[in-house]
């Protein structure tokens, strides 16, 4: 992948009947290769995806779809997390059929309750590792998924399959050790989230992992990053004080399709019961996107 560079999860389109939009789909992710500049694109890996919703027959075609719509533009890594590794090296296989080029893979949760130990986490993690032969993206997302430590994560990190870590956390003290100790230390490329970018990239960081259409703005960061023009970067990078922040009251998902309608690249609504934004709430959404590069065409 090039880098810095954004790895991206295409929103989930739904259908009246609840399933999924292939050609709605098919728009989000030529959106999300070609407008928003892709290193990587993440197929069915992400909650903001909305695959939990899905059968596991349904998960399958999910993936299939997003891989052949990428169509070898960029790579592709291919959400695998389930409690059981078992299912996930199951999920591995069939990425490795597709032509994937990565899986992502969940830090998880105890299924019977609690945080997981270092030693659980490791041999979940080697468990997978030896039955696929693609790199791992080590997805950390507490909530849905294990909390792990600074140390625990660098030791996840220092596995032979690991050689990309996705942080969620807006935690700077942690992201800027773990990017010292991971990325910078040499043994996986350290991805942070959309409000962590440009201190991400200062500090010697390989980029975020963010939906769209905020991955649009995104790749104006990085690029004003890469051509050396830090004012440029840091005005961009303040569009994300308050998009999404100030409507994530509705969810990730919910905010984010939301603003793929209002740009003209309709995402669909939130699987049900889940509420779409609409009324005022949408209007200043509206009003605020209008402020930002988003607004300034594709």
């Amino acid at each position: 992948m090039k880098r810095p560079g954004l790895i991206i999860p295409p929103l989930t389109p739904f259908g009246a009947d609840l399933r999924v939009d292939r050609e709605a789909l098919g728009r989000g992710v030529d959106y999300v290769v070609e407008d928003c500049g892709a290193a990587m694109v993440v197929a069915a890996g992400v909650e903001a995806q909305e695959y939990h919703y899905l059968t596991m027959e349904e998960r399958r075609d999910l993936i299939r779809m997003t891989v052949d719509f990428v169509d070898g533009r960029c790579p592709v890594a291919v959400g695998v997390s389930h409690p059981s590794y078992r299912v996930a090296v199951e999920l591995a296989h069939f990425a490795e059929e597709l032509g994937a080029q990565a899986v992502q893979l969940l830090a998880p949760l105890r299924p019977f309750g609690g945080e997981p130990t270092q030693a659980e986490l490791i041999a979940y993690f080697e468990a997978v590792a030896r039955e696929t032969r693609l790199p791992i993206v080590l997805y950390l997302n507490p909530g849905p998924g294990a909390d792990p430590s600074p140390a625990t994560t660098l030791e996840l990190a220092k596995l032979d399959g690991v050689k990309y870590v996705k942080e969620s956390s807006r935690n700077l003290l942690r992201v800027a050790q773990l990017i010292q100790q991971i990325d910078v230390a040499g043994h996986a490329e350290y991805y942070t989230t959309m409000q962590m970018l440009l201190i991400t990239l200062q500090l010697g960081g390989s980029g975020v992992t963010l939906p769209p259409p905020a991955a649009r703005l995104a790749r104006l960061v990085v690029e004003a990053f890469a051509a050396g023009d830090m004012e440029e970067a840091a005005r961009l990078q303040a569009q994300f004080s308050l998009f999404p922040a100030q409507w994530m009251g509705y969810g990730l998902a919910p905010v984010m399709k939301a603003a793929m309608r209002v740009l003209g690249i309709d995402a669909g609504d939130p699987y049900p019961p889940y509420r779409a934004i609409g009324g005022e709430a949408l209007a200043d959404l509206e009003r605020y996107l209008r402020t930002t590069d988003l607004a300034k065409g594709r």
